[in-house]
């Protein structure tokens, strides 16, 4: 198998991200519980680099979570993977996940992804 980061490092690295973003820790705190540099952070979490297992571990244990959390629970596909990763690597996309992840009233969700379907010309 090839060295190269694919669609699962990316699916883990953004689950890393959204863990950290709930958790309102930035990249450099995360580094600094993992010993390592906040670019390291940002590579693991956009899979251009492999996380290794202690690494996960590390991960795992510095964000209160259990490293089966970062799998998904059924494998993705890169389609899939694409697809969040640009709401789950800008600011702006994570923080549209987690406003909409607080909307209680379904039909405000509904809504809301209406206008956004709309705005996005979909």
């Amino acid at each position: 198998m090839s060295r190269r980061s694919c669609h699962i490092d990316q699916a883990v690295g953004l689950r890393i991200a959204a863990r950290r973003s709930a958790l309102g820790l930035s990249q450099t705190a995360l580094a600094r519980e993992l010993g390592i540099s906040f670019q390291q952070v940002q590579k693991y979490e956009t899979g251009a680099n492999r996380v290794s297992a202690s690494r996960l571990h590390q991960a795992a244990t510095a964000l209160g979570c259990s490293v089966a959390d970062f799998f998904p629970a059924r494998p993705s596909s890169a389609a899939e993977v694409d697809l969040v990763h640009p709401v789950l690597t800008s600011a702006e996309g994570r923080g549209l996940a987690e406003a909409f992840a607080r909307i209680a009233d379904a039909g405000a969700r509904r809504a809301l992804t209406r206008v956004a379907q709309a705005m996005a010309g979909a």
